[in-house]
């Protein structure tokens, strides 16, 4: 038995003639329609803008999407923006998936507009179809205790331990020889200025 699929989103940005000046981004948005658990596909000059976020929450809350597929830039570029953009209106930000299109696409067939629009309703197919295996993720959050450990008393070690308590930390410094100080502690005096060691 093949459960329903969720329902999903499809954002195509033209990212102004970066991707629509190779792709007929038009053309990957009716591709999109017709994909399996796509209700709801809309197409943007500039996603990553705040008109196109407000699309995406508009779409993610009219059509009550359970998973968003952005196909614009790098996800290293914009990831964290869709991400926020999604959870802002109450879905999981880890329910959302990118489809590269700028740089995996446009910038690298410029010259191919059929072949670059072929390769973009790829990504796009393949985006949604990992999207909708992605599950809700939590972000635990962990309490930090302001506190640092220091292993080794000499000349560094002692520096360290006065920088961080300067700054405000508790420090436990730590050291296995009955005194501190290290091997400058062990020497009588210092080269060049044969100033006593300690």
């Amino acid at each position: 038995m093949i459960s329903e699929l969720p329902r999903t989103g499809v954002c195509v940005c033209d990212c102004g003639l970066n991707i629509a000046g190779s792709v007929d981004t038009a053309d990957v948005e009716e591709f999109a329609r017709a994909l399996p658990g796509v209700v709801c596909v809309v197409r943007n000059k500039y996603t990553c803008a705040d008109p196109g976020q407000n699309e995406i929450r508009r779409a993610v809350v009219e059509s009550k999407l359970e998973r968003v597929v952005v196909a614009s830039c790098t996800p290293r570029m914009h990831e964290p923006t869709f991400r926020a953009c999604v959870a802002s209106v109450g879905l999981n930000p880890y329910l959302l998936e990118m489809a590269n299109l700028r740089e995996h696409c446009s910038w690298v067939h410029a010259h191919d507009r059929d072949g670059a629009t072929q390769k973009a309703k790829d990504l796009v197919r393949s985006a949604v179809s990992r999207a909708q295996q992605l599950q809700p993720q939590e972000e635990p959050t962990i309490p930090v205790t302001q506190a640092a450990l220091v292993i080794g008393a000499g000349i560094a070690g002692i520096q360290a331990a006065l920088d961080m308590a300067d700054g405000g930390l508790d420090v436990y410094l730590v050291e296995k020889e009955p005194s501190i100080g290290g091997i400058m502690a062990q020497l009588d005096k210092t080269y060049p200025t044969m100033d006593c060691s300690i």
